[in-house]
């Protein structure tokens, strides 16, 4: 039975969810902290393409007749898929794409200086009255020194119904539609509007792609970063589930690796003090039972010759039901002598390859079951590792189980077939079958169907559990299961050879 949601499935989305969880807390804190918008995603590199992209779109504006630019707008916003267009400081076109701009958009146009008062200003003198540089009007005098060229400045904005982005450029090119500004005042400046239903405007603004690989490379190493350790965690699950399910079958040789020193390693020492103690107390139970059938053999076979004797003295049928309880106790002791050996003899038998039509035929041959009443189809090249007595011991308690209970109902059938690495063998009857709920019980040691436990309608309810200890001991695998419509059909898996 496989898990349906694996530990190491579960570990792994359980830290890619604190993953996930961290990256959250931290955006709402910078957000928080330091009010980001649509415009802190113009520095870096993306600053950088913004001013390539207005630099070059200024450049071929200035070197076209102002009937091109809606050319020149065109090619550049197919560079990445935006929609350019030119305005006026309060919001008319002038070229490219005519898109109504909403009222936020026109309020953070890009607006000409102020005039300056007519006069010329003074500069103030630097302390101490002392002037190092002559002032600008004198002769000689070079142009004073003045702040670098600062960088253009970038404005972008988000706005809804439709959700839209867009990124305002200053583009310093001349033209008719370009008219002068106040009285005194430079001409107005011209906007450049990129306009796109994506905040990263093409990856003009924010290109996915680095952040996806860089996503990728933290997932990835995150697994190998995380594998050995679930890996070691699931394997060392893995591995006990295993060994408790071959406990729960009765394979208490079954041990599991300790050289955990965490949790885990603890289990593991626990669950192979438990498997040793199991088999001790199973082994010890198991020969305390061959060792009360063995003593018990010798005074029954006293009490039968005895029971024989007397009954050529006394006249008449008197000591016949003697005779018989005798009879019961001898075949159940012997039951129980066949029961114990079997079961000891697991770990000291060796397995060899036989022919599976040869072990069939023998235990047929033993319960004298030649004849209609038993059909066998097996191919005669099939062989199983096995050891053959008990191999065959296994198959004449099944037989004689099936003609007993449901030889009159249709012959009883024998089948294998190779599946992989192993041989099926089932032995089908037509007869009334098991109830469903005893069906995980009729293996079980002096387990019957009939809870009345009468004689005529059942044994001593070792037969079975011989059967189980048999073919467990050469290495497989029996079950049982009910036939449609009716019958019963008992299953035994052996490896192949």
């Amino acid at each position: 039975m496989r898990a349906r949601f694996p530990l190491s499935a579960k570990i792994l989305l359980w830290f890619l969810a604190n993953l996930l969880l961290i990256a959250i807390a931290a955006y709402a804190f910078i957000e928080f902290e330091f009010h980001l918008g649509p415009e802190s995603l113009l520095g870096g590199r993306a600053g950088r393409r913004v001013d390539a992209l207005a630099d070059l779109v200024t450049s071929e504006m200035n070197a076209e007749a102002a009937s091109q630019w809606d050319g020149v707008l065109a090619r550049a916003g197919s560079l990445y898929g935006l929609h350019l267009l030119v305005a006026t400081p309060h919001g008319q076109w002038v070229a490219g794409e005519e898109i109504a701009l909403p009222d936020a958009v026109i309020a953070r146009l890009y607006k000409p200086p102020p005039p300056q008062p007519p006069g010329l200003m003074r500069p103030p003198l630097p302390p101490d009255g002392v002037m190092d540089q002559p002032p600008p009007d004198m002769p000689g005098a070079g142009p004073p020194p003045g702040p670098p060229d600062r960088p253009r400045e970038h404005r972008m904005i988000h706005t809804e119904h439709p959700s839209r982005y867009w990124l305002l450029l200053p583009v310093d090119a001349g033209g008719p539609q370009r008219g002068p500004g106040p009285a005194g005042a430079p001409p107005a400046p011209l906007t450049l509007v990129a306009v796109s239903e994506s905040i990263g405007l093409g990856g003009l603004v924010f290109d996915f792609t680095p952040w996806i690989a860089a996503a990728g490379g933290i997932l990835v190493f995150s697994l190998l970063f995380w594998l050995p350790l679930v890996s070691g965690i699931t394997r060392s699950i893995r591995e006990m589930t295993g060994a408790t399910g071959r406990v729960a079958e009765g394979r208490f040789d079954i041990r599991v690796r300790e050289n955990r020193g965490d949790e885990l390693g603890l289990l593991a020492r626990s669950i192979n003090g438990m498997a040793e103690r199991l088999a001790g107390f199973v082994n010890g139970q198991k020969r305390f039972l061959g060792d009360i059938a063995h003593e018990l053999c010798s005074p029954l076979a006293r009490a039968q010759v005895a029971l024989g004797i007397l009954e050529n003295k006394v006249e008449g049928g008197v000591l016949t039901d003697l005779q018989e309880e005798v009879q019961q106790m001898s075949s159940l002791v012997n039951e129980l002598l066949s029961f114990s050996k079997a079961s000891l003899a697991a770990g000291r038998i060796k397995l060899e390859s036989i022919s599976l039509r040869e072990v069939v035929a023998r235990a047929m041959e033993r319960e004298n079951l030649a004849g209609p009443a038993v059909q066998a189809n097996i191919d005669p090249d099939l062989s199983v590792k096995a050891e053959p007595d008990l191999l065959c011991r296994a198959l004449s308690n099944l037989l004689r189980n099936a003609v007993k209970y449901a030889g009159e109902a249709g012959p009883v059938e024998i089948e294998a077939e190779r599946m992989g690495r192993e041989v099926i063998l089932s032995i089908s009857d037509h007869g009334p079958g098991v109830p469903e709920e005893a069906l995980g019980q009729i293996f079980d040691p002096f387990y019957r169907v009939d809870v009345s436990r009468a004689r005529e309608t059942g044994g001593t309810g070792l037969g079975l559990a011989i059967v189980k200890t048999c073919v467990e001991s050469c290495g497989g695998r029996v079950s049982c299961q009910n036939r449609k419509p009716h019958g019963l059909r008992v299953v035994i898996a052996l490896a192949g050879d």
